[in-house]
């Protein structure tokens, strides 16, 4: 016996591995797992619980969301603590080292995909063959709130996606403000008639992209994925940022629009973050190279 929808359902064991950190948030964690439930590609899951007591996978939604994951022919594995909490740049590495597909999707707990995201992000992946492609996440609440004082970061990759040096203080780092509140459907809206190609796509340039982030894995590994977590205490923050933007410099990296990706606007589980990752590696890299 299959549910609908099943039959057509592309299957991306081994080319990717979706990869999800959470931290008490069970409510947010279940419509992310919906959400990969209605996906067209069926793929394998690691989840990295740091919630203390009983693992969110315990939770009667969550529970049930896997169990149904598991239906349709996803591969399910999930992580409840391992020890003392090591910040999340820590939590990031340990999913890095169970990767085994060609793709990693690390996925934040609080972000709802679209049914194409996952299909449309492996094809990207495919066709533009650099370290990562990723979807800015929208906020829902934001849709009315247009900002085209914003949009005028964007700018399309036209054609091969290259590698480059994006840092604080240069034009390319404005790019982050794409990114805010739902700027990203926005754009979508304004693109001029005709740059969609037939795939329903386009690609543009980042500066880094939060919450649903494709990355080639071997180009991850290569630039020491979140590694510098051990160097660093727990309470930091931007660690996707680093290895962003680490691996755009080897690789190149993208945005796609359009997004498929929405965020659930709750408040972080990070309350304390005032170590930033940005400042302690890579602006501590700069002087070091001088």
């Amino acid at each position: 016996m299959q549910l609908a929808g099943v039959e057509g359902a592309r299957c991306a064991d081994g080319t990717l591995d979706v990869l999800v950190p959470t931290v008490d948030r069970p409510d947010a964690l279940a419509v992310t797992l919906g959400g990969l439930l209605a996906q067209d590609v069926r793929a394998r899951l690691v989840v990295a619980d740091q919630t203390f007591g009983a693992s969110v996978a315990d939770d009667p939604a969550v529970a049930a969301v896997l169990r149904l994951l598991r239906w349709r022919g996803w591969r399910v594995e999930v992580h409840h603590r391992r020890g003392p909490l090591l910040g999340v740049a820590e939590q990031r590495q340990f999913l890095l080292d169970r990767a085994t597909a060609e793709h990693a999707l690390f996925l934040d707990d609080d972000v709802l995909l679209e049914p194409w995201a996952l299909a449309r992000l492996l094809e990207a992946a495919e066709v533009l063959g650099c370290g990562f492609v990723g979807m800015g996440l929208a906020a829902p609440s934001h849709l009315a709130d247009v900002r085209p004082h914003e949009h005028v970061a964007l700018d399309l990759w036209d054609g091969e996606v290259r590698p480059e040096r994006v840092r604080k203080g240069t034009r390319a780092w404005e790019r982050w403000r794409l990114h805010n509140a739902a700027n990203v459907q926005h754009l979508t809206a304004r693109l001029p008639d005709g740059v969609l190609p037939a795939r329903g796509w386009v690609a543009y340039k980042v500066a880094w992209v939060g919450g649903c982030v494709l990355y080639r894995t071997a180009a991850l590994r290569a630039v020491g994925g979140y590694g510098f977590w051990r160097d660093l205490p727990p309470n930091l923050r931007g660690e996707d940022v680093v290895a962003q933007l680490l691996v755009m410099e080897q690789d190149g990296g993208a945005g796609l629009l359009p997004s498929g990706a929405w965020h659930l606007e709750l408040p972080t589980t990070l309350v304390d973050r005032s170590v930033d990752a940005y400042a302690e590696v890579l602006e501590r890299d700069a002087v070091a190279v001088r």
